[in-house]
């Protein structure tokens, strides 16, 4: 069995800064792609960023402001972010490409959703 595990969002102030974790557990062999993808309220679920290997792309709304990065030994993708506004508020979800057990299927998992919000 696999599953994804987020941490790390909360309330922060306008121009502050957050991290946010998504780490991987199970028979996970690699991971081959991951996404963070938000959703303020009422509205449809955006993505934000993806890293792939050494690659990786920003949202225009990412760009400059957040940096995905992956800890391939622990299987965790983070989601640092800088100069937040409140715009970014929203339900933070991390989306992974993953080849696990012995066969090497590949498979999508979704982690749970953890809220930012920005705010005075």
């Amino acid at each position: 069995q696999v599953q994804l595990v987020e941490s790390g969002g909360g309330l922060v102030q306008p121009g502050g800064s957050l991290t946010l974790s998504c780490a991987a557990s199970g028979s996970i062999f690699s991971i081959q792609a991951a996404n963070w993808y938000r959703q303020a309220p009422g509205n449809q679920r955006e993505w934000v960023a993806v890293i792939s290997g050494d690659a990786s792309n920003y949202a225009d709304s990412a760009k400059g402001r957040f940096t995905i990065s992956s800890d391939i030994a622990k299987n965790t993708i983070s989601l640092q972010m800088n100069s937040l506004k409140p715009d970014d508020t929203a339900t933070y979800y991390c989306n992974l490409f993953v080849l696990v057990g012995e066969t090497r299927a590949l498979r999508e998992l979704w982690g749970q959703g953890i809220l930012v919000t920005v705010s005075d």
